[in-house]
């Protein structure tokens, strides 16, 4: 991520300065870079946070299921870490356009927008754990069976290796794999069926 922002920041913003430019147009070109910077790093961020399912917002079921499997408290914290990651990114980039409206060289502007890039970088360094545990979860839900909430739906569900599994393959056409000993069945299967003309 820091590599696509810093990349994307050289190849759409203006890259030749002269010391021999006006103070004025010398702040306006690193304004430019530090600002782009910032936008870029939101973009990211945003997206990240938008592609992720607001626990609240969605079925009461699958908020369950992901409380089970991935802690509620800890993907709202990740989630909150990376929201919280926008907001400084916004701090830095205003507090050092405002120091460079007050440059009086264009080192002193060049070393600005370093130190400017320079805590955006180490801030998404920051974010490791979070986006790492992100992707884990991303990875996981791709995985997960779509289920129909506004269908009639029964769960079965009882001790290890007392036959749900045949029973499931008997009553639907879902294809669980059957072994003659305990907890070979370790995610969820979901099978489908019609029984008086409805489908379960």
């Amino acid at each position: 991520m820091i590599d696509i922002t810093l990349s994307k920041t050289q190849r759409k913003t203006p890259t030749q300065i002269a010391a021999g430019f006006k103070i004025t147009r010398i702040r306006k070109f690193y304004m430019r870079k530090v600002k782009f910077m910032q936008t870029s790093v939101n973009e990211k961020l945003q997206g990240i946070v938008d592609g992720f399912p607001k626990l609240n917002d969605i079925h009461p079921f699958y908020a369950d299921l992901m409380n089970v499997l991935y802690d509620r408290d800890h993907y709202k914290l990740a989630l909150g870490h990376i929201n919280k990651a926008k907001n400084i990114v916004d701090n830095i980039s205003c507090d050092y356009v405002r120091l460079m409206k007050y440059a009086d060289s264009l080192y002193r502007c060049k070393m600005l927008k370093r130190a400017a890039l320079g805590r955006m970088c180490t801030l998404l360094k920051k974010l490791k754990s979070s986006l790492n545990y992100l992707e884990e979860v991303r990875k996981h839900l791709g995985r997960l069976p779509s289920i129909d909430t506004n269908a009639r739906s029964l769960i079965l569900t009882g001790f290890p290796n007392v036959g749900k599994s045949s029973l499931i393959n008997n009553l639907s056409e879902a294809n669980v794999d059957v072994q003659p000993y305990a907890f070979t069945t370790q995610s969820l299967f979901v099978g489908h069926t019609e029984y008086k003309y409805s489908k379960w």
